[in-house]
């Protein structure tokens, strides 16, 4: 999975600081996995309230949720790989989530929101603005399956290329707040039905002085 790549492009090419990443799969292999990118910035808009003068408001820059249709065949390949981008790109740790299907009987309604949310599909606008800009052609797939079946979702802050870049109190950052590949911890395997979360921690105090 060309997850690390695919981030670091989007870096560059936005050019705008990264609050966090979210990556969301359901336990299918060689199924789409859908990775959004979660923005720090603002952007005007030309509002025509009145005739004669337009009024810019500032709306929050989109998140950007893209598919990645990479083919994996075991789940473990596919932590690894997310691993493997949260180190490089100096995350302080990474968090799985393991979430159960939303579909099921006496479930809470936000199940079904944050389920949305993971795979792309936010219903929440923000002054008749999408929160997210998605070109996830799937999606609605995913949906049902994780609807039915659970998901999972990893979540990390970055310190390359990230709103995070001044805060950096870790001695295995480089210069530019990536770290040196190949990440030294190892993926562990999701923990049977239900809910669950699993943080990996990454970096190391600086040394005293």
């Amino acid at each position: 999975m060309e997850i690390l790549e695919c981030i670091t492009e989007q870096i560059a090419a936005t050019r705008l600081p990264l609050v966090g990443v979210t990556l969301a799969a359901v336990a299918c292999p060689d199924t789409p996995i859908i990775l959004t990118l979660h923005w720090h910035g603002f952007i005007k808009e030309q509002r025509a309230e009145r005739e004669s003068a337009d009024i810019a408001a500032l709306m929050p820059v989109p998140s950007t949720s893209l598919q990645l249709n990479g083919r994996w065949s075991d789940l473990m390949d596919l932590e690894l790989a997310t691993l493997e981008a949260g180190w490089e790109l100096g995350a302080w740790d990474l968090v799985r989530s393991q979430r159960p299907g939303c579909m099921r009987p006496g479930a809470p309604g936000r199940e079904a929101l944050e389920c949305l949310q993971a795979f792309g599909n936010s219903p929440t606008r923000y002054h008749g603005n999408d929160l997210v800009v998605s070109a996830t052609p799937d999606a609605d797939e995913l949906i049902k399956v994780a609807g039915h079946s659970g998901y999972l979702c990893w979540q990390f802050r970055p310190i390359y290329g990230g709103l995070w870049a001044e805060v950096r109190e870790d001695a295995t950052l480089n210069a530019d707040g990536k770290r040196t590949p190949q990440c030294p911890l190892s993926p562990l395997s999701p923990r049977g039905e239900g809910a669950h979360r699993t943080v990996y921690k990454f970096g190391k105090a600086p040394a005293a002085a």
